[in-house]
């Protein structure tokens, strides 16, 4: 059995690094230079280092166990690229908004994506920049408006066990969502 699972968030976020630290193949990326066209459009003041971005998606893939294999879909983070998510979100069982604490701002369409659009289940995961964050999972929670019901963890996007973590995570809370509501009778 497989499932489908999609990773988002803003841009430079980490989603390109969850999908490759925990993908059991090598990931596929979509990734390019950054040219002129994203000055004016995409902040690298938090990412000084950062010369390339995913133009179309991440692909990665889990062996869950004998019975389930997870595949990962990474979304681009940039807004004019955002007409490719409700392709890319079809048919996934759930997802994990990743978001830098240092660029709150660049968080805030991706979480109103999942809270107002779609009736996928996700959760929000911190991502731990140089091993730190700049804000608490509850002053995130508050500033994003993100439901008390979904999960916020921290974790690093570098590291697979990590990474793991957030993706059971991501499965037990899409399981239960689903379950609770699925029609009884």
């Amino acid at each position: 059995m497989s499932t489908k699972i999609v990773i988002a968030g803003g841009f430079g976020a980490g989603k390109t690094t969850l999908v490759g630290s925990v993908s059991e193949i090598p990931a596929v990326t979509t990734e390019a230079v950054m040219t002129e066209a994203s000055i004016g459009h995409d902040d690298i003041s938090a990412t000084p280092h950062k010369v390339t971005t995913t133009v179309a998606m991440d692909f990665g893939r889990i062996t869950v166990d004998q019975q389930l294999i997870m595949y990962m879909f990474g979304t681009p983070g940039q807004t004019r690229f955002w007409f490719m998510w409700d392709d890319l979100v079809r048919g996934a069982v759930g997802a994990v908004v990743v978001v830098d604490c240092r660029r709150l701002a660049e968080s805030f369409e991706a979480v109103d994506y999942f809270e107002t659009n779609r009736r996928i289940p996700y959760i929000v995961a911190l991502n731990r920049f140089d091993g730190q964050l700049e804000y608490t999972a509850e002053q995130v929670r508050e500033a994003l408006e993100v439901s008390p019901s979904v999960p916020i963890l921290d974790f690093d996007a570098r590291d697979r066990s990590s990474g793991g973590t957030v993706l059971k995570t991501l499965l037990r809370y899409a399981l239960s969502t689903n379950a609770a509501a699925a029609p009884v009778g």
